[in-house]
């Protein structure tokens, strides 16, 4: 009887599991849902790719200060903010260092950024992976003086490009 109880329970699972997709979320659902930019404001979407697990990253991002959802792989974010300067700022915990990035907006178009492993979290990784904590301090010390301190690259993307790669991706909680 106890067997049943398990196969039942653990049918019940695998069925919620797939009942609890996210429908709607995909980018071209709610960029239909919610129009274009406000006047005099710009788009911005930041997203994390699903490619190999060498290259997935996560990272808590802000936008001119204010903080956007998690990024973890697989998903995207988006925000709407007036037109001109940005600044974008990416962390990671326990990363010793942020990934910063300005650039200046247009009113009513939508500005796409992929993010990726840095150089310098790669080197940390690698480190990690040859000598355990003690070669990602060794790694973290090496890579200090890298152009890019902080967790991720930004990639700017062309619109066609990243409508392609947002079909695959969900938008963040």
């Amino acid at each position: 009887m106890n067997r049943r109880a398990f196969l039942g329970l653990g049918s019940a699972f695998l069925v919620s599991g797939c009942l609890t997709g996210k429908e709607g979320t995909e980018y071209a659902v709610v960029s239909q849902k919610i129009g274009s930019p406000r006047p005099g404001h710009s788009r911005i979407v930041i997203m994390s790719l699903k490619d190999s697990w060498l290259d997935r990253t996560s990272c808590d991002a802000k936008v001119d200060g204010v903080a956007l959802s998690r990024l973890l792989p697989g998903t995207y974010v988006y925000l709407d903010r007036p037109a001109g300067p940005h600044h974008l700022v990416a962390t990671q915990t326990l990363f010793p260092g942020d990934s910063i990035l300005d650039f200046n907006t247009e009113p009513g178009r939508t500005y796409f950024f992929s993010i990726r492993p840095s150089d310098r979290s790669r080197a940390m990784q690698g480190g990690g992976m040859a000598f355990g904590l003690v070669g990602m301090g060794v790694m973290a010390a090496a890579s200090s003086g890298a152009d890019n301190k902080g967790p991720v690259d930004f990639v700017p993307l062309q619109e066609s490009q990243a409508k392609t790669v947002l079909t695959e991706l969900l938008q963040a909680e």
